[in-house]
């Protein structure tokens, strides 16, 4: 324990007698579809000041990539630390037609800290499988998840009065108000009657919004334009967000100080909307960096450094591991783990960082299909072989996807060409060869791990 949270404690000991948890609580905060310039402290048009508090408290990364660029891999990659074809998860997840789903034996983030004695819980968007009429999937318990309230995907019929909550495994029916509102109630609830007060916590609180179908009050949405404006209303869900996190982040201060709480904050993949991209190229389901390129947000004062920007690339897939550097838990044993540790980062340490793996994507539908980022530079492929591009993954498709062979392959310096305008594989042959060597390790290893859904057992 740090000798600053340590006064810190001993303080609070003697003001209010409540002993503080020595490890702190957790918290990662989830937007679904939201774009990289959306919120203001990235430079968006959506007043957010609870999220840009964050950022101000903490550090923000310019440069922060999800797992993937549609929601239940990069989901997968989050919880795992690991490339999301390795957990079992390909594309997004539609439970009545697909066995996929995030498998048993994958190690969570929520496992690792139950293991270390936390108190843990899941509100909001799931993604990750749950059962149907025809397939049994684990549920967020057997992830890890002492307490969870869920959907399996969307809120239904919109975020407005949805119908489509789980609470533990029960149905919970028709609720009344918008979903982020409604996901950060049951965690206050959760913090206030369901948790032990003696272990630290760990929760997640994954938000819906802005995923499509949107709603949002009036009396927000008019702020941004007028009721009936698609944009407006996108806005509208982004702001009633920020919103519900204030709610949120009030509460947490009334637990426990800010010093004892780490905050992580991001999206599981960019924005639908080509005008919330910030000028990147592409946008959600493609592996160009308007799909993949999201907001990236930590906060822990007292720990973490604060107020700063970083450029050094990183991901969702860099949570687990940091969350363990941080914590001085140990990382899963036997398990390859394809994101870094951040400490050094996050303590001001950059150049004691080493990122040992460049980062990598693989989707299906996308166009390119694959992607790394190594340093500056970013290296995207097509398939070298026919298969549909429909939305719906199908799992027959697993052999020729595992298979795999690569094409046309383009180089950007990401650097001084975010928008990926400039091939430059023409100019640079020798740095080609050397990334495209990269990535086709890092696809074989992946591809090894994929689950075979295609069969029968």
């Amino acid at each position: 324990m740090r000798a600053s949270s340590f006064l810190i404690a001993l303080l609070l000991i003697f003001v209010t007698g409540k002993l503080q948890s020595a490890q702190p609580n957790v918290v990662i905060l989830l937007a679904d579809d939201l774009g990289y310039k959306d919120v203001s402290c990235y430079g968006g048009p959506v007043k957010t000041p609870a999220i840009d508090s964050l950022a101000e408290a903490g550090i923000r990364f310019s440069d922060f990539y999800s797992g993937c660029a549609v929601c239940s891999p990069s989901r997968a990659t989050l919880l795992t630390g690991r490339h999301h074809i390795r957990t079992g998860v390909y594309s997004w997840i539609h439970d009545p037609s697909q066995k996929s789903h995030l498998l048993k034996r994958e190690v969570t983030l929520a496992e690792v800290l139950k293991g270390a004695g936390y108190e843990t819980a899941h509100v909001g968007k799931w993604h990750l499988g749950l059962p149907s009429k025809k397939y049994d999937k684990p549920t967020p318990d057997q992830h890890g998840f002492d307490y969870w309230f869920a959907t399996w995907n969307n809120a239904s019929p919109s975020h407005k009065d949805p119908n489509n909550f789980i609470r533990n495994g029960k149905a919970v029916g028709p609720l009344k108000g918008y979903s982020c509102q409604i996901v950060v109630d049951e965690a206050l609830q959760w913090l206030d009657r369901h948790r032990s007060k003696e272990k630290p916590f760990y929760l997640n609180v994954w938000f819906h919004e802005p995923h499509a179908p949107i709603a949002a009050p009036d009396s927000i949405v008019k702020t941004y334009g007028k009721q009936n404006d698609r944009a407006a209303i996108y806005s509208g869900t982004i702001d009633n967000t920020d919103r519900a996190i204030k709610r949120l982040l009030e509460k947490l201060k009334e637990v426990s100080p800010v010093e004892n709480t780490l905050i992580i904050y991001a999206s599981d993949n960019g924005s639908y909307r080509d005008d919330r991209t910030g000028g990147l190229r592409g946008r959600k389901g493609m592996n160009w960096e308007g799909g993949i390129r999201v907001p990236g947000i930590f906060s822990w004062p007292g720990t973490i450094k604060k107020g700063i920007v970083s450029g050094e690339p990183a991901g969702l897939v860099d949570v687990l591991p940091t969350v363990c550097g941080l914590l001085k838990l140990d990382q899963p044993k036997g398990i390859h783990l394809d994101g870094s540790d951040l400490t050094p980062i996050l303590k001001g340490e950059t150049k004691s960082f080493n990122r040992h793996q460049a980062l990598y994507w693989h989707l299906q539908k996308s166009r390119p299909i694959v992607a790394i980022r190594s340093g500056d530079y970013s290296l995207v492929a097509d398939p070298d072989y026919q298969i549909s591009k429909n939305n719906m993954f199908q799992e027959k498709w697993i052999p020729i996807v595992k298979a795999g062979g690569y094409k046309n392959f383009r180089l950007y310096n990401l650097k001084e060409d975010p928008s990926q305008s400039q091939d430059l594989s023409a100019q640079q042959p020798k740095l080609l060869n050397e990334l495209k060597e990269k990535l086709l390790k890092i696809n074989k290893s992946v591809m090894s791990d994929g689950a075979d859904w295609h069969k029968d057992k």
